[in-house]
């Protein structure tokens, strides 16, 4: 079971007419959880990274949030997140988009003071040209490759890039910066080895301040911090580590209707291709979200929701609007039209949902859809 939350059923629950489902996000849970990973990483200061509309919440509402909470460096991931994001913050906030820059979004870049995290010589000397080019200062991260294989510049191009970096004045290197691949792995082996790559690349570009630790990273200790850290998933109430209890509070609850209830026999089927067969006579609800609401189909027999406390069991497949739950054990009548589930809340956490899914907390996040009703506190 992951971590209990702290939304109160009548604040979840409150009524709006025609209402599939609720989705509410607890933004005083977003500043503690900001609060407690400023104070893990001081002096340090940390970053948040808001990709995927801030992983499916609503960028511009958490970075607002967040900004007012003390945050000034925010990280997403394509250019056009930072299009749409640029212009809700204050000037001192400074975006970055952590892959860089496609051909031809330069111009458009530093109109906007949008902040790439170079990934590589070809990105480095066309935004090289551009701060040439436009006659001006423009900023940039800088990101190594330490071992994960994905994005940064590799080992083999360190040295040319160096050498590039030292014929030119115009941009401005604000942090060298790499990504640990099994930082919510604690015990692992890779994540000292690519703190000693990073140490050797500190050596290598002296004098640049280093933004290394993700939010597994963060509990690695203060060897990883740097002087600026990337915290993701644990701003949001995911677990950093994947064997400790999370020490995040959470910060989504959602609770979905019930659409119809019904009584089968023995021997039912329930749902496409009848994947289940009632055993006994049986008490059923269908609930009002599916796949297309971010629930995958692999719960299909295997998920649950929660009523008062008591798990019911997902049965049959998980359809793209809708998925069938067991209410067997239920007092006759306690669900009906209307009523409201708990998917995510008191009883089952992000790991928890992910887990039954065969998958990990950041996907369930970013995939919870736009049918449901957003309520912010």
């Amino acid at each position: 079971m992951g971590s209990v939350a702290v939304l109160p059923e009548k604040e979840v629950r409150q009524p709006i007419e025609g209402a599939s489902g609720y989705l509410t996000v607890n933004l005083s849970a977003l500043v503690r959880n900001y609060a407690k990973l400023s104070t893990l990483v001081a002096p340090a200061q940390a970053a948040a990274v808001v990709k995927a509309d801030a992983y499916g919440l609503g960028a511009q509402r958490v970075c607002s949030t967040l900004y007012e909470s003390g945050c000034r460096h925010f990280f997403v991931a394509q250019f056009d997140e930072a299009v749409e994001l640029r212009p809700a913050l204050a000037a001192d906030a400074k975006v970055f988009v952590l892959n860089g820059l496609q051909p031809g979004n330069e111009e458009a870049c530093a109109d906007r003071d949008i902040i790439p995290v170079v990934n590589s010589l070809e990105q480095w000397r066309r935004w090289s040209a551009t701060a040439k080019r436009r006659k001006c200062n423009l900023q940039a991260g800088l990101q190594f490759d330490t071992g994960m294989s994905r994005l940064g510049v590799p080992p083999e191009e360190r040295s040319t890039l160096a050498t590039e970096l030292g014929g030119q004045a115009r941009v401005e290197i604000l942090f060298i910066m790499s990504h640990l691949a099994s930082a919510d792995e604690f015990d692992v082996d890779q994540n000292n080895d690519q703190l000693v790559e990073m140490k050797l690349i500190s050596k290598e570009f002296p004098c640049l301040d280093i933004c290394f630790a993700n939010s597994g990273g963060i509990f690695l200790g203060k060897d990883y911090h740097g002087q600026l850290a990337r915290a993701g998933i644990a701003l949001y109430g995911g677990s950093p580590s994947k064997s400790k209890p999370n020490p995040m509070e959470p910060v989504v609850a959602l609770d979905v209707a019930v659409v119809q209830t019904r009584t089968v026999p023995a021997g039912a089927k329930v749902g496409y291709s009848g994947t289940h067969i009632a055993e006994r006579e049986t008490r059923l609800a269908t609930i009002a979200a599916g796949y297309a609401d971010g629930l995958p189909r692999s719960l299909s027999g295997r998920g649950a929701v929660y009523y008062e406390g008591r798990r019911l069991p997902i049965v049959g497949r998980v359809s793209m609007d809708s998925i069938t739950i067991d209410i067997t054990a239920l007092p006759e009548g306690a669900l009906s039209l209307g009523s409201l589930v708990e998917v995510l809340g008191p009883h089952q956490a992000l790991e928890d949902l992910a887990r039954d899914a065969g998958t990990i907390s950041y996907e369930i996040l970013t995939g919870l859809g736009n049918r449901y009703h957003r309520q912010y506190r």
